[in-house]
């Protein structure tokens, strides 16, 4: 029996909007001399990052046995989604529905003992991600993917492909190996009807503005409630820490199932407060992610106003809180936080997060001031704003950053999960 064909399989999947209009791309690679051997890329119609990531690990597996049917292989796949990798290595569990038969179908390509899987930063994927965007560029014009508009090799210097040994091999060319992918597996499947293609990520201004991508998505879910939430209490990072309430637990649950029937959520990021932890990590357990703990997400220190209702604040302190209303560099009482240091503070995490999770969708479980400061610099409104805007415990918001800087606010205040 010959030696089994080693191969790489590159893949990953967008969605502008998520959900929304959604595109995939595979890339079929020589480990020897890093050589393209076969390209794959489709516009899906509207799907979420998640889909569109498990369409792009099938086609790849789907090239790789058109590539090779009759000769033994072994494949790493490298992928930038943790949530695929993860789950189809077996270390998280499948909860979502629509990823099941997704996940089913991969695993059934080809030998579960020939395939590996390996994460990989988004950076080291720069292949598939083109792939994924010419796709989806050309859903946008109401076409399809054609493997001579491929330009994504262009992006990723690859050493000088040597000739294949094997005389079954397909051509290194990737035109002409991506051509006989594409031919089988069009064969292979039934004709779909044309879907419409919805508009592009929401526009800013009234003016055509051009494609910039996949925006970095943050959606923003303020804490369950705690024994202090319905009493109206001053509750920052300075006091004490409070764990959620029963009702607080029941609210982090129902966010969870929410989330859990959406499937758009890739990364948690979570205040180091109790409170916050305790809301993401429900979620967390429910979607198999990883919460990451950002110092940055914190709520503000009220000082000595923690724990304390607005009129015993006013009872008390009354010309600092007047001061503090007026100004947002005026600080609590006894050495608290500003607004304005907290919109400092805030906009330095903001600008972290969206350089690290570019193009993906993150939960940001954190706290009142945070996410209202988040809001009030997205839409570039005064700081007096932040005390016109209600925000319920385990209410979800959304903002999205294209990659022109302009944001878009999507959603805020959002309660139907709770219902």
């Amino acid at each position: 029996m010959s030696a089994p064909r080693r191969l790489v399989v590159e893949a990953d999947g967008g969605s502008r909007g998520n959900p929304g209009p959604a595109g995939y791309g595979a890339v079929v690679l020589d480990p020897l001399d890093a050589a393209t051997l076969a390209e794959a890329a489709e516009y899906i119609g509207v799907a979420t990052n998640n889909v569109a990531e498990y369409k792009g690990l099938i086609a790849g597996l789907k090239a790789v046995k058109e590539l090779f049917p009759d000769t033994p292989v072994e494949v790493r796949i490298r992928m930038d989604s943790k949530l695929v990798v993860e789950q189809m290595s077996g270390r998280w569990k499948i909860k979502h529905p629509d990823m099941k038969p997704l996940a089913a179908e991969a695993a059934n390509i080809l030998p579960a003992s020939s395939v590996t899987y390996e994460w990989i930063p988004r950076a080291e994927n720069k292949h598939a991600d083109r792939l994924a965007n010419e796709a989806m560029d050309a859903g946008r014009r109401g076409e399809q993917w054609e493997p001579a508009s491929s330009t994504a090799d262009l992006d990723t210097p690859r050493a000088p492909a040597a000739p294949d040994p094997s005389p079954a091999g397909p051509p290194g060319d990737a035109v002409a190996g991506a051509a006989k992918v594409r031919a089988a597996m069009a064969a292979a499947r039934p004709a779909a009807a044309p879907q419409p293609v919805p508009p592009a990520s929401p526009q800013v201004g009234w003016g055509s503005a051009p494609d910039l991508g996949a925006p970095a998505t943050f959606i923003l879910l303020r804490h369950g409630e705690t024994a202090l939430t319905p009493e109206k209490r001053f509750s920052g990072s300075g006091g004490s820490d409070p764990e959620l309430s029963e009702t607080g637990r029941h609210q982090a649950a129902c966010a969870a199932e929410a989330f859990a029937a959406r499937g758009t959520v890739q990364e948690i990021v979570s205040s180091p407060l109790r409170r916050c932890r305790e809301t993401a990590s429900a979620v967390a357990g429910r979607l198999g992610l990883e919460v990451r703990i950002d110092e940055g997400l914190r709520e503000t220190d009220f000082g000595a106003w923690e724990g304390l209702t607005f009129a015993e604040v006013r009872e008390r302190h009354g010309s600092d809180l007047t001061t503090w209303l007026a100004s947002p560099d005026a600080a609590p009482t006894g050495g608290g936080e500003s607004f304005a240091e907290v919109a400092e503070r805030v906009s330095a995490t903001r600008d972290r997060l969206i350089a690290r999770h570019a193009g993906r969708t993150v939960l940001l479980v954190t706290h009142v001031t945070p996410i209202k400061t988040l809001v009030r610099l997205a839409l570039g409104a005064p700081p007096e704003s932040l005390f016109r805007m209600e925000l319920s415990p385990a209410s979800v918001s959304t903002v999205a950053y294209y990659a022109d800087g302009n944001p878009s606010l999507r959603l805020l205040n959002d309660t139907s999960h709770l219902r």
